[in-house]
């Protein structure tokens, strides 16, 4: 599989596992897509909406990217995650909401 550096500035937007896959792991595995969705164990219409950056990589999927890929689920999990999250950051509106609790003070 071929390295990219992965962004990891807050006003970037982290890629979808999706793009990785469609990008990356699928035209160095040089399979059609039913033969991948099939050794994966899901459906063709799940392949394609993940590759399509219409659906999320869930932790069962991310298990069975991580066998096929040979890199474990981690790397499919932490991109979801970050990509889930910077969105998440930028839709819920936290100007109303208190923080309760003080920051942890500097190490001395």
């Amino acid at each position: 599989m071929r390295k990219r550096p992965v962004p990891r500035h807050a006003s970037h937007e982290p890629s979808h596992p999706g793009a990785l896959l469609r990008d990356f792991v699928l035209p160095d595995l040089d399979r059609p897509m039913t033969e991948i969705a099939r050794s994966l164990g899901i459906s063709r219409q799940l392949l394609y909406s993940i590759v399509n950056e219409k659906a999320p990589v869930t932790p069962e999927v991310a298990v069975r990217l991580g066998k096929l890929c040979g890199n474990g689920p981690r790397l499919w999990v932490d991109m979801q995650a970050a990509y889930d999250l910077w969105h998440a950051e930028r839709k819920v509106d936290v100007s109303k909401i208190p923080t309760l609790a003080a920051p942890p003070e500097a190490a001395e």
